[in-house]
């Protein structure tokens, strides 16, 4: 029979949000993690907020929301709370119920502000990792590490000198010719962005206003323990690399570092054994001779982690077209580390999720 196509609509619907999201949804498991995150971060956000004055958007459902920003790829926040004003999965998952206001785009991107000032990024993306270290997801012992470059949110005409006036034809937009132009970092800077630099990812790429962003992988599960976002530099890399290795908690053993031909210097490897590191980095024999000798290259766990590094390049990947890093939407350094280190703990939500699913762990 027929259906008929004319009805009326309902007035009210007996269906809980919770019986229409599907048992075995990714969002259920990424949930599972989040919850008890949020929950044990509670008495940071008590000290964030007053006691008195107008309700404020919780912070809990704050945090939800931008995660389901990046595991969306929602391009802005006025898209993400247009969405969430019809959108029956992502109420159930920040927690709105049927008939909640959804809140005003300027007033959530405010609160998001105060979140990043308040270094709640650092806690909840410390609170990810350490979940994954309870569930015996970590090895704590192999690593690997590499940087890539995140495209600013500034163009080349905005990359003028710092000495000079701006050009000017009686337009807002007027036309700059900067060809046969000797343009550098020392005496150009970037108008929109003054945390940007000029620089490109190998030789015959042509170079763009980016940021360095750098990640510390440990290799048993592809997990990110750590990320550092500093200004495009050509040793930026080894620089973040002996940072956030200098920020791995003591031990008597010694670990390993995996990494590409970019950090295969004499000064990153003396860094990397003054932290009782062993260096797995790849040989660099183009033209000079390796700060890597065979005394590293003979054992096999130096082929394990040549092997293992690989799986940095999923993290990347992931962030730049699900996490819509290719192209930065922020401005200036902290947002700009910020959102990357949100994004990475969003990448391990979805990694460890799979984890669960697949019955690696309980």
């Amino acid at each position: 029979m027929r259906g008929d196509r004319e009805r009326v609509e309902d007035l009210f619907s007996y269906v809980p949000l919770e019986d229409r999201v599907p048992a075995d949804h990714p969002l259920r498991a990424i949930r599972r993690f989040v919850d008890p995150i949020l929950a044990q971060m509670s008495p940071r956000f008590d000290a964030m907020y007053s006691k008195i004055g107008r309700p404020s958007i919780p912070p809990e459902q704050l945090l939800k929301a931008l995660l389901l920003q990046v595991l969306y790829t929602v391009r802005s926040e006025r898209m993400l709370c247009e969405q969430l004003d019809y959108n029956l999965l992502f109420r159930w998952f920040v927690g709105l119920g049927m008939d909640d206001r959804v809140w005003v785009p300027t007033v959530f991107t405010k609160n998001r502000d105060r979140l990043m000032q308040g270094g709640v990024g650092d806690e909840f993306f410390s609170a990810v990792v350490e979940e994954a270290r309870r569930r015996g997801w970590l090895s704590d012992e192999h690593f690997t590490v590499d940087g890539t470059l995140l495209e600013a949110c500034a163009s080349h005409k905005s990359f003028r000198p710092k000495d000079g006036t701006p050009p000017t034809d009686g337009t807002r937009n007027p036309e700059v010719d900067f060809r046969g132009e000797k343009r550098s970092n020392e005496t150009h800077s970037s108008t929109t962005d003054p945390d940007a630099r000029l620089a490109r990812k190998g030789r015959g790429k042509e170079s763009k206003l980016s940021y360095q962003a750098n990640t510390l992988m440990d290799n048993r599960h592809g997990l990110i323990v750590d990320t550092e976002v500093m200004h495009a530099t050509g040793t930026a890399e080894t620089e973040a690399a002996l940072a956030m290795v200098g920020r791995l908690p003591a031990r008597k053993r010694r670990r390993t570092l995996g990494a590409d031909k970019g950090y295969d210097t004499h000064d990153f490897v003396a860094g990397l054994r003054e932290h009782n590191v062993t260096p797995h980095v790849a040989q660099n024999t183009t033209n000079r001779r390796s700060a890597i000798d065979a005394r590293t290259t003979r054992h096999e766990g130096y082929a394990v982690s040549q092997r293992k590094r690989k799986l940095v390049e999923q993290g990347f990947g992931w962030q730049k077209t699900v996490g819509l890093l290719r192209k930065l939407r922020h401005r200036g350094k902290d947002l700009v580390g910020w959102i990357f280190q949100f994004t990475t703990a969003a990448f391990n939500l979805v990694r460890m999720s799979r984890l669960l699913m697949g019955g690696v762990s309980p």
